[in-house]
């Protein structure tokens, strides 16, 4: 159920939107800061510190959205909104995935497996849930521009945490722009089907297969970085010309959240 413009506009995120994305950020922040400095103490897994945060943040997450009845504003809809050919904008999301495929799997079994997949799941959920959902949904009353860049920098930001985790530098700021790219594209196509699902499922799996991966960094991985990052930057691009192409046109209105301003 969608909430009405004039009941959006006169809660706290409608009245302050700018307030409201920097105060979900700071609570996220700290919570993970939080649960990672308590991992540390404890000497935990180094999957700890986003069960310990993220696991209440989804839990506050489904009884906020469920009590304000939000879950259609920030994109929980179903996937027959998308029609048959907006699909083939996730086409390269695909490609993405094929490419992590290639790099194999290391020994699995059926614990580990299933760890992770729970693991991906929460961490999608939650990370797309805030950024495609909330955060970008409370900017769009600013812009589109607006909604995308601030959520995919604040996205990317929160990546730089792994440099606390003993990752190079080189690798951190790889990484940066790797999550920013991502996060364009992942806000770019929210901002064209105003669907959440397809994201989550993305965000989701991408994850999974890095996780269960066979995770070597040897020599000869700078082409793939670099090959990964020009088919983001193309897809942005494209994505961008045909939001460009939409908005010139004026024969029907969409149902995506850009027209929610």
């Amino acid at each position: 159920m969608l909430v009405s413009q004039s009941q959006d506009s006169e809660s706290f995120s409608g009245r302050r939107p700018i307030l409201a994305v920097v105060i979900i950020e700071l609570l996220l922040l700290l919570a993970v800061f939080a649960a990672g400095a308590v991992a540390t103490i404890r000497e935990m897994d180094y999957t700890a510190p986003v069960w310990m945060s993220f696991t209440p943040i989804a839990v506050v997450l489904i009884i906020y959205l469920t009590f304000r009845r939000r879950w259609g504003l920030i994109g929980f809809r179903s996937l027959r909104t998308i029609s048959a050919r907006q699909w083939m904008y996730y086409i390269p999301l695909l490609l993405l995935l094929g490419t992590l495929l290639l790099k194999g799997f290391g020994e699995l079994t059926l614990s580990k497996s299933v760890f992770f997949i729970f693991f991906t799941l929460l961490v999608a959920f939650v990370e797309e849930t805030i950024y495609r959902g909330l955060i970008f949904t409370i900017l769009l009353r600013k812009s589109v521009v607006a909604a995308t860049v601030v959520s995919s920098v604040l996205f990317s930001v929160t990546h730089i945490m792994n440099a606390m985790s003993g990752q190079s530098l080189g690798d951190t700021l790889l990484q940066l722009v790797y999550a920013l790219l991502v996060g364009v594209v992942l806000a770019l196509l929210m901002s064209l089907n105003g669907n959440i699902w397809p994201l989550i499922f993305f965000h989701f799996v991408h994850n999974l297969i890095q996780f269960l991966g066979d995770d070597h960094q040897g020599e000869g991985s700078l082409p793939y970085d670099i090959f990964v990052l020009v088919v983001l930057a193309a897809h942005a691009i494209w994505l961008v010309l045909r939001l460009r192409a939409d908005s010139s046109s004026v024969s029907q209105p969409k149902q995506g959240p850009a027209m929610m301003k």
